[in-house]
């Protein structure tokens, strides 16, 4: 049973990290709406995908469809509209994408009494400087995503996903008219280490973020629901 005590530590959005529906089911059987969101990405969406969608939205919950368009204009445009289409509470697309693009993506939602949240992706979380260098970006990963956090919001985005390390600049920059989306949350018994950026549940409340994206420190774990109470409990 989820118990979350405090109203201070972000809103958590579990990412249905499967590669079928009984797998995924098996977690959501015991999650609480009214306590977490879903994510669904690029893998779910393309075997399950809208059925799926609406099946989720039946049980209550609010879905974060993860599928970071970048694309030209146009395309992004004519995407962003199908997806808010679905109902979605949040979606995503790449800021990498540019002005024009993330103009197209915010123009798409206009026409909707209950458009999702329209996010972007600044740096993934599997990024280093060096990787940065070797597509011909020279600054900082820091100053990167500082860029692309401002790009983001001057055309009127909601928020931006970005390592939590980055979440004071922004909020002081931004404040509350940015959301602030935080993936790459690992305990520091995980395993896995191909995301770069991470920080613990511990660390969460010292930085200004609205939302965690937990995936895999939850669904590789042999008891999620017991290890998602103990993910809450280290951020209160």
């Amino acid at each position: 049973m989820l118990n979350i005590n405090s109203s201070n530590i972000p809103k958590i959005i579990i990412a249905l990290d499967f590669y079928s529906k009984k797998e995924a089911m098996k977690l959501v059987d015991f999650l609480n709406p009214s306590l977490v969101y879903l994510k669904i990405g690029k893998e779910m969406f393309t075997i399950l995908g809208k059925k799926f969608i609406q099946e989720l939205h039946q049980l209550g919950f609010n879905i974060f469809l993860d599928l970071k368009f970048h694309d030209i204009p146009n395309t992004v445009f004519n995407a962003t509209k199908a997806v808010a289409d679905l109902g979605v509470w949040m979606l995503s697309v790449h800021a990498s994408g540019g002005k024009k693009m993330l103009i197209s993506a915010k123009k798409a939602l206009k026409t909707f009494k209950n458009a999702p949240l329209l996010i972007a992706v600044t740096a993934l979380t599997s990024l280093k400087r060096k990787d940065l260098k070797e597509i011909g970006i020279q600054m900082s990963l820091q100053d990167y995503i500082l860029t692309l956090s401002k790009l983001s919001i001057d055309c009127g985005l909601d928020g931006i996903v970005c390592p939590g390390q980055e979440a004071k600049k922004i909020k002081l920059l931004y404040g509350d008219k940015c959301k602030i989306i935080t993936p790459g949350i690992r305990c520091t018994n995980d395993s896995f280490n191909d995301q770069k950026n991470i920080i613990t549940p511990e660390q969460i409340k010292k930085f200004p973020i609205d939302y965690i994206v937990i995936g895999r420190s939850i669904t590789f774990s042999k008891n999620p629901i017991k290890k998602l109470n103990f993910i809450i409990q280290s951020m209160q």
